[in-house]
């Protein structure tokens, strides 16, 4: 990459700022020396940010948020805010509700981006758009499009959206599908697994034989990095993980040891497993412990000559020790 072009890139605008990828990257952006301005739902999120970073306060992104002035001058948009998986739904039209924040929102950010003369937009998508679960063939850029759920869908809706404006307006715009992040201030399933294997909860996982591409945070941060500068990015969509798949017990395994603990697992036949999920109720939950979902990422390494500048183990590592340290904080 030429020193020209991240001359070029001075303004950066992120959505999701405070989220969990978004405050890696708006310190790494800002430690590069960035102007980065990033929105916020709420105040007392501020002390997330740098101190050398502007904010905008937005408590709630939909089709008709007012972006005036928050663009001025941005060279490029790294859409990171998203309504994400609601683990008990209350809403009777739960693709609507992902589609105003994840379509319909997202629409509106981007066409008051091409109106101020944004130059590129980097949109977080999910690998959840071509599909769940993969058997036999890795995931790639050129795969059949399969949305899992609502929430994939919306993302897809959006993606669409920003290649028409690509079309028509000439906009540079890149698409990335990652698989489960994980590293510091993780939650969701991976923060189960931390969960799990602190407390030495044994885990019926022994004979599950499958493959998952992941992907830390810290890797994701350097992707879009790489994405807002590098002039071969615009026009691309870019599958990525940490290239280091893993099944679930080894997963489970690497865990432990960066814990210093046993990794308990217990081997039960993957169809009583499977069953004893569905009785349950917790059949989704155990697909995705024991399926495979692989991602072939070597298109953004030969493009972008992109390399991971974390291993698995690093990832691991890192989000083990915030997980302790959280841990500390809480009983304290």
């Amino acid at each position: 990459m030429s020193s020209a072009v991240k001359e070029a890139v001075k303004k950066v605008f992120v959505t999701g700022a405070t989220g969990f990828v978004g405050k890696m990257l708006c310190h790494s952006l800002v430690e590069k020396g960035y102007h980065v301005t990033g929105t916020v739902r709420s105040p007392g999120k501020i002390g997330l940010l740098p101190g050398r970073m502007e904010y905008r306060i937005v408590e709630d992104i939909g089709p008709e948020t007012e972006w005036a002035g928050a663009l001025d001058n941005v060279d490029a948009v790294v859409y990171l805010a998203a309504r994400v998986h609601v683990m008990h739904e209350t809403s009777t039209n739960p693709l609507d509700e992902y589609r105003r924040v994840n379509t319909s929102g997202a629409a509106r950010l981007f066409d008051m981006a091409v109106k101020a003369g944004v130059r590129r937009i980097i949109y977080l998508s999910t690998i959840k758009v071509n599909g769940e679960k993969t058997e036999g063939n890795s995931y790639t850029e050129d795969s059949s499009v399969c949305p899992a759920d609502a929430y994939a869908q919306s993302k897809w809706e959006a993606e669409q959206i920003l290649h028409g404006l690509a079309l028509k307006r000439g906009i540079e715009v890149v698409i990335i599908r990652p698989p489960m992040i994980y590293g510091p201030d993780v939650g969701g399933n991976f923060l189960r697994l931390l969960n799990w294997v602190n407390r030495d909860i044994p885990l019926p996982l022994a004979l599950v034989n499958n493959n998952r591409s992941l992907i830390y945070a810290g890797n994701l941060v350097d992707v879009i990095e790489t994405c807002i500068t590098n002039p071969g990015a615009a026009g691309e969509t870019f599958l990525v993980s940490d290239g280091e798949d893993t099944s679930t017990p080894d997963l489970i395994r690497m865990i432990a040891k960066t814990m210093n603990k046993t990794a308990r697992l217990i081997p039960l036949p993957d169809l009583l497993l499977k069953t004893a999920g569905k009785l349950m109720g917790k059949g989704p939950e155990i697909e995705r412990l024991t399926g495979s979902l692989h991602i072939d990422s070597s298109k953004i390494r030969k493009v972008l000559d992109w390399m991971p500048p974390f291993t698995m183990a690093e990832g691991i590592r890192e989000t083990v020790k915030w997980y302790k340290n959280s841990i500390r904080s809480v009983r304290c």
